[in-house]
Formats: C-alpha cells, structure tokens, sequence
C-alpha cells in the first residue's frame, strides 16, 4: 500500500479516536536509536519516543536480543505457572524502588498498572474514597478516567463516586493565584479542607504523578509531596506515586520521579519506557499492602516472560551504561538551551523539567494558552525531520523527551530546529 491508501484504510478501519499528530499524519515504518523512518524514507530525530516509551531508542540491541532469547524458550504460560523472567523482575523492582516497596503485580499497561493500585488502596485501608490531582492523566479504563482531570480525555462513561481532585501544583498557573514560595503551599494544604469537606474524612489513598505527563510536565515545588503525603496519612489513606512516565531514569538521577521529594510511598505504579516499548504495565507495594490483594485476581498476560525479558534488559542497560547520571547531566544542558530560546521568543511563556523530560509552555500575550502556535511548530520541526510531543489541558505544552542515551549532538540539532521553527511562527 502506498501513503494514500494507507492513510485511507486507517481512517475507514480504526476508531476516530485513534487520532494522529501532523496534518498530514506520519507513517513510521522502522527505526534504530534515535532515528526512524516514515513511509517515503524520509529520517526523524524521535524526542518523543512513543510518549516516552522508546526510552533506549528503536531496537535497542541489547534489548531484543533478551527479547529473542527468551522468545524463542518460551512465550508465553500465564501466572497460572511460574517462570524466570518476572521473578527476577518483581526481585529487581525491590531493590531498585524507594522504602519498603516490596512486592509486585504485573500488567500490560499503565491504566491496568493504576487500576491495581486504587483497588490495593481501597482493600488495605477498608476505605473507598480516593484524592487525584487536576489536570492529572491516569489511562484509558473507566476507572482510570474518572481519576483523569482532563475534560477532553474523559469519554462519556459511568461516573465513579468516591473520586475527587485537588489543586495541582502548578506554579506558572496557580490556580490560587499566589505565587511560590510566599503561597506557603497552599494547593498542598487545601487537601486537608477537601478531605474534610468532600470526602467522609475517612479516605483510601492519594494518587498523584510526581510530574505530571499529559498535563504538560508540570514539576510541584519540592516541598509539595511532604506536606501532601502528611495529610492523607493523617486521614488514613495511603500515597500512590504514578511513575508511568517518570519512571526508570527519565528524570535524571534517580530512578523514579517521587525519589527527588524524598518521599516514600506505599504505592508505585509503572509502565511505557520500562521495556522499551513491549507492553507491559506493574504495580509495586509493601508487604502488608500486597497482603490486602490475596484472593483470586489475574492478569491473563501480565509477567508475560518476553515482556519482563524486555524489561530486565532495559534496566539492565540503564545500570551498566550509567544512564541516570548521564540524563542528568544532559538534561541540564537541554534545558539550559531552551531557556536561551525563552529569551528569544514571547511565544515560550515557560521552559520547565527535570532530567529529559521537558516542558515548552506557548503562550500569546498576558500568558493565554497558544495551542495554535504549537500545531505551526509541529508542521515546521516536522518537515525539518524533528519529533516532538504535545499535552497540557489547553494543547498548549510541547513535550520534549529524547531517548535517556541521547547524544549531545542531537540535543543540539533539535534545539536548532525549535530555534527555526519557533522563529518562522513568531
């Protein structure tokens, strides 16, 4: 099939909702690294890594030869068996993951992942009412919705009772209209009166991304998750730190976003770059957490050995190839660049991120949202082989997120494409 037909046949055959970036949308054919290719041969430099799910880049060698390996042993058995590869996962997990986090539940992705975590919340404290942030993401399940403070992300569905949101930390909109840190945290502090007005006082968890993804990498202030955590253990719940996407590096320096606040939770939830794009979702908690959840409960292909193969493998070249310091350092750099660009351009309202995990917040004049300035960024790094993200409740963000073995010589190449493109719009 050639480009038009292709283009075609997914309009005629998938759901709407299956929406595409670009006016023209791409259509990727292979990749390695940080590179792929669309169907005319045309090269991309990808930092957006299949919304930070590519994290070694395309193919990784290492990766797919533990992936071959095992496939060509054993596919697949369900948990009905047991089997090397998640054992020796969940065992990694404990060790690579903060506090008295201990025990884990496979999936095959980060709705599923939350799912498991809301219901352990919910069955260890005997309690059903949950806290979630505005503006947060947390999947595509009707459960994983209701906890999505995302108007647009929320399909029509059954409402669930019992979920509320609370002031996000998001200090260039504060939504309080303070500033930090003369706001001595209020958005943290609120939780205490939503609990006690909003709720029965009696609450199961806190579930909160430690930067927030689709809500366009809103980083909180560092004291923010302290005084947060506080107060839903003083009420009784438990904290759930989503690490979808802050997961395994992505931050810089750490291995899990929660990690720079210095807060222990009793939950962590995980997906999209722990394997480098096979699917694969995980849930991790205490021990006497995990004890909540015996009884019967299955995930047909969660420890899936080829997923959990791809996983150790990921994390294993992490480890040895020092990648946390490296996107640490190269992190910096990256945003050091686009706050240069900020200088140059009214159009960049806000440079913010930690590790590769960047945010280019656009605005027009007295900070409105200028999601159509994005679309004409998009179209101009597009054509000059540049690929970058989205997200932000207006469209507004642009999210910057290369492979954690990224090159300094194509953070520079991209910065000079932002530079052109941003350049052309303004």
């Amino acid at each position: 099939m050639d480009s038009s037909e292709i283009r075609k046949k997914h309009k005629e055959f998938l759901f709407p909702c299956v929406a595409n970036y670009y006016a023209e949308p791409l259509i990727l054919t292979h990749g390695q690294g940080e590179l792929v290719y669309d169907s005319e041969g045309k090269e991309y430099l990808d930092f957006f890594c299949g919304i930070l799910t590519t994290m070694l880049g395309h193919s990784h060698p290492r990766v797919n030869a533990s992936v071959i390996q095992q496939i060509e042993k054993l596919q697949h058995t369900s948990t009905l068996y047991q089997n090397i590869p998640p054992v020796k996962l969940a065992e990694k997990m404990a060790l690579i993951t903060p506090g008295e986090l201990k025990q884990s539940f496979f999936t095959n992705s980060g709705s599923e992942a939350d799912e498991t975590a809301v219901l352990a919340a919910k069955k260890f404290t005997g309690r059903d009412e949950v806290i979630a942030l505005r503006h947060a993401y947390s999947g595509r399940s009707n459960l994983a919705m209701n906890l999505t403070a995302h108007a647009g992300w929320r399909q029509a569905g059954s409402t669930i009772a019992g979920i509320k949101h609370a002031h996000n930390p998001y200090c260039y909109r504060c939504a309080l209209h303070l500033e930090y840190p003369a706001c001595d945290l209020a958005c943290a502090t609120d939780l205490e009166e939503l609990i006690q007005t909003t709720t029965s006082g009696k609450i199961a968890a806190f579930i909160a991304e430690p930067i927030q993804g689709v809500g366009g990498f809103i980083i909180p202030p560092k004291e923010y998750f302290k005084v947060a955590a506080d107060i839903i253990r003083k009420y009784g719940g438990v904290f759930i730190s989503d690490e979808v996407q802050t997961g395994f590096g992505r931050t810089g320096g750490k291995w899990f976003g929660i990690e720079h606040w210095d807060v222990e939770p009793e939950i962590m939830t995980f997906a999209k770059g722990m394997a480098n794009g096979f699917p694969i979702g995980a849930t991790i908690a205490t021990a006497e957490v995990a004890e909540s959840m015996a009884g019967l409960h299955i995930s047909t292909f969660g420890g899936n050995p080829v997923s959990t193969s791809a996983a150790l493998a990921t994390i294993d070249v992490v480890e040895k190839d020092n990648l946390l310091e490296h996107v640490d350092n190269v992190g910096e750099q990256l945003i050091g660049m686009l706050k240069e660009l900020q200088k140059k351009y009214r159009a960049i309202g806000d440079v913010r991120g930690k590790g590769l995990m960047i945010g280019i917040e656009v605005v027009g004049d007295n900070k409105t949202p200028d999601p159509g300035t994005v679309l004409k960024v998009f179209e101009s790094t597009k054509a000059q082989g540049l690929l970058i993200g989205k997200g932000g409740l207006y469209g507004n963000v642009i999210r910057v997120t290369p492979p954690l073995n990224i090159k300094m010589k194509d953070i520079e190449r991209a910065v000079q494409v932002l530079d052109k493109a941003f350049k052309e719009v303004s």
